[in-house]
């Protein structure tokens, strides 16, 4: 048996397969239990797992966990304690490069981005067949690099990441920042008058989409996460204004569209017992 697992900044979420068949799945709140806990529960209850694919919304290496801002870890050391403790192997990858193995698949291509807007700013990039992961596998933080100065805190501390502008976690904290009486979802915003947080998402999502083409000149570059699915209209808005944000020369070709998966992540964790570290 195969699990697979998408630690995620909201839920965890499992699905246990046998070769291609699925047979059961698992949820629960990723700061009520301890990520390596609800493991240990999973493999008690299904004693035929070999092997365990996790999609992390964090910072791994080596199969340790770095950091995660936002789900309870209870053993930075998943994998080695994992193993020498059962009968199985385990890989851990962050949640952008397990998304990106199962875009990769999906649109049948060997250069392909995927920028997923959600609780975060994420990015996977697949250059020539191969995932980017960088020295320390922290390659492709996008939500990360230099944006504008704010008041406002990341969790990776900093005041000034692209995060803060075009995230769920930064539009919330600009809300809070305002003291705004409202909802944290675009609509919401725009019914309650704050505009103005509505065009800085927009305007830094623009940035990110036009960095990520002109980085890495993709086949595709899909789009992703809740807030992309939750709001059809920035496909379009990215479309008609990217020209106005990417070396010209980058867009020649490319495709850029929504993500056809329903959880991508969680199938890029299972594809992970296909793949060498």
């Amino acid at each position: 048996m195969n699990l697979a697992i998408d630690a995620g900044g909201t839920n965890l979420r499992a699905q246990i397969w046998h070769n291609n068949n699925f047979i059961a799945a698992a949820e629960a709140k990723s700061g009520g239990i301890g990520l390596y806990a609800w493991i240990e529960t999973l493999l008690t209850q299904y004693r035929e797992i070999k092997t365990i694919g996790i999609s992390f919304a964090g910072q791994v290496e080596g199969g340790k966990i770095i950091s995660a801002p936002n789900i309870l870890i209870d053993e930075h050391n998943i994998k080695e304690r994992i193993e020498s403790k059962y009968r199985v192997t385990l890989k851990i990858e962050n949640d952008l490069n397990c998304a990106i193995l199962a875009e990769a698949k999906e649109f049948g291509v060997k250069n392909i981005c995927a920028l997923y807007v959600g609780t975060g700013l994420g990015l996977g990039v697949v250059e020539s067949g191969r995932v980017i992961r960088g020295f320390k596998n922290v390659a492709t933080e996008i939500g990360h690099i230099p944006y504008k100065k704010t008041p406002l805190r990341c969790g990776c501390s900093r005041d000034n990441c692209l995060e803060l502008y075009a995230s769920g976690s930064g539009i919330a904290k600009q809300i809070e920042h305002k003291k705004a009486l409202c909802g944290t979802t675009l609509k919401e915003l725009e019914r309650a008058g704050e505009i103005e947080i509505v065009e800085m998402f927009q305007e830094a999502l623009l940035v990110a989409a036009g960095t990520t083409l002109t980085l890495f000149n993709p086949q595709v570059l899909v789009l992703g996460g809740g807030i992309i699915e939750a709001n059809p209209y920035l496909e379009e808005l990215i479309l008609k204004n990217i020209k106005d944000y990417a070396l010209s020369n980058s867009l020649d070709g490319v495709k850029i569209c929504k993500s056809r998966l329903q959880n991508a992540s969680l199938s890029g964790a299972l594809l992970l017992k296909d793949f060498d570290d």
